[in-house]
């Protein structure tokens, strides 16, 4: 998915991390001049090749802010016809016109919790996150938002700590299990710069990172892919925007997503490359919006949906193996980004929660070396309790070194791809795999490789209408690895 990137790039790029990690900031930006965190963050958004990143789905979530002019109760009806599943409370929104003077926020009674859960419920919205609150310096004072999170149901608080000394709250992170997310606002703030962010949350408790505002960066000179970038892995909260422009001039505003300099897709790229598991949440923050945001909403969601590569797929394997079984002496590692590496004997790691029909399988795979060996099963008819499924399903070969149809692209021993177009050893490759009927459809790396009205031969006998998915290992001198593996039915 990225352009390679030479050895000293890399060595520069980690050590222009660490400068910004002990403090050493970039110069402030010049009026009217993108403002770069470092040379090596730079270079790496520029040799990024974010256009050939297939972007996964993301949940759509609103800030409530966006809905500002409406009460909390004639927000959420709304949310619910724009198909958005997550919402981020503010404090002081007033819930509704049936209870005057009353507002969301941690100073609500229990019989006020009680309606807005209940209103939740009745819509269908989860919420998710509360902020940007004011939690104070005192642990009182943080202990009641914490407390009140965990009465609602809320995940994520969204702040801007006044204290530098995060020691307190991550005692109660700790023990509420609930994270904090730090937000930037513009400059003259004190989390304006992603690189004092960074600062503050890099060596804490995971729990505590960022809540990323692309717009307040843009509104610093601040290149967002770069700050996205450094904040890597520390992304707990995304206020998505997009701007007409950078910086703070007359005229200069919010956008819907897509619309505006924000490089939208190229955020969304980066997101899938740091397989960002959160919301993308809209915050409008203009006046002409206010009233009715409903339109620039609706054009942000299409966006999205229209650069999403992954719009309909089931991801279907997450680092915690749920849902997955493995057969044989073999057995696959698996690390924390969800990469799968075969180890020891022969062996098949199958999808155990579905039988597929028609579908359409992608997945990333790469080998170790140019003799790895591996396969992808495709409609195996019942649990696996023996070698026999290899003789009644189709496997989708992965050998370079062998031929015709044992060569990778294959259905093995039956029939071999039309053409090679597997990358060098050590580098990912893209499956595309379409099973409609009997016919099976393969690209490789977005070549098509095979075409073909599926039926027995070689050493398969026969082939259900349907069954399980599996990835083959076969030893430990030559894994293969996976990773990016979703799954759309077809009806």
């Amino acid at each position: 998915m990225k352009r390679s990137i030479s050895i000293a790039l890399a060595l520069f790029f980690g050590l222009g991390i660490l400068a910004a990690a002990m403090g050493q900031q970039a110069p402030a930006a010049k009026p009217g001049q993108v403002r770069h965190l470092s040379p090596e963050l730079q270079r790496y958004v520029e040799t990024t090749d974010y256009a050939a990143v297939r972007i996964k789905p993301f949940p759509f979530a609103s800030e409530a802010w966006t809905f500002r002019a409406f009460t909390f109760a004639e927000m959420l009806p709304k949310l619910k016809e724009l198909g958005v599943s997550g919402l981020e409370a503010y404090p002081g929104q007033a819930l509704s016109a049936d209870l005057p003077g009353a507002k969301f926020d941690e100073n609500m009674t229990a019989e006020q919790m009680a309606a807005v859960r209940q209103w939740l419920r009745a819509s269908g919205i989860n919420l998710y996150g509360y902020g940007v609150v004011n939690i104070g310096r005192t642990e009182e004072s943080m202990r009641k938002v914490f407390d009140f999170a965990r009465k609602m149901g809320i995940r994520i608080i969204v702040c801007e700590p006044a204290d530098d000394d995060f020691t307190l709250l991550e005692k109660l992170v700790k023990e509420f299990n609930i994270k904090i997310a730090i937000h930037n606002h513009p400059p003259g703030t004190k989390y304006a710069m992603p690189e004092t962010v960074y600062e503050r949350v890099k060596g804490k408790d995971p729990r505590i990172g960022s809540c990323f505002d692309s717009g307040h960066f843009m509104r610093g000179w601040n290149d967002p892919r770069e700050a996205m970038k450094l904040l890597e892995g520390r992304i707990l909260d995304m206020h998505l925007k997009d701007r007409n422009d950078y910086g703070t001039a007359k005229g200069v505003d919010d956008v819907a997503w897509g619309a505006g300099k924000g490089s939208v897709r190229d955020l969304l790229a980066e997101l899938t490359l740091q397989d960002y598991e959160g919301y993308l949440t809209m915050e409008y923050e203009n006046s002409l919006e206010v009233k009715d945001p409903m339109p620039a909403f609706r054009k942000s969601i299409e966006f999205v949906k229209s650069v999403t590569h992954f719009l309909g797929y089931d991801r279907i394997f997450r680092p915690n193996k749920s849902g997955w079984n493995h057969y044989g002496p073999g057995y696959f590692e698996v690390d924390e980004k969800g990469v799968l590496k075969g180890q020891s004997g022969m062996g098949l790691l199958w999808y155990s929660a579905k039988k597929y029909r028609d579908f359409i399988l992608e997945c990333d795979f790469k080998c170790s070396t140019p003799t790895t060996n591996s396969g992808i099963f495709l409609r195996v008819p019942e649990v696996p309790t023996s070698d026999d499924y290899i003789y009644h399903s189709i496997e989708v070969q992965i050998d370079d070194t062998s031929k015709g149809i044992h060569h990778t692209g294959a259905a093995y021993d039956i029939q071999a791809p039309s053409a090679e177009a597997s990358k060098p050893t050590g580098e990912w490759n893209h499956f595309k795999i379409e099973f409609r009927g009997s016919r099976l459809k393969i690209e490789l790396n977005g070549k098509p490789v095979l075409d073909w009205e599926a039926k027995p031969g070689g050493k398969v006998k026969d082939l259900a209408p349907e069954g399980y998915v599996g990835f083959q290992n076969h030893d430990s001198v030559s894994p293969p690895y996976f990773k990016n593996i979703y799954i759309k039915e077809l009806k």
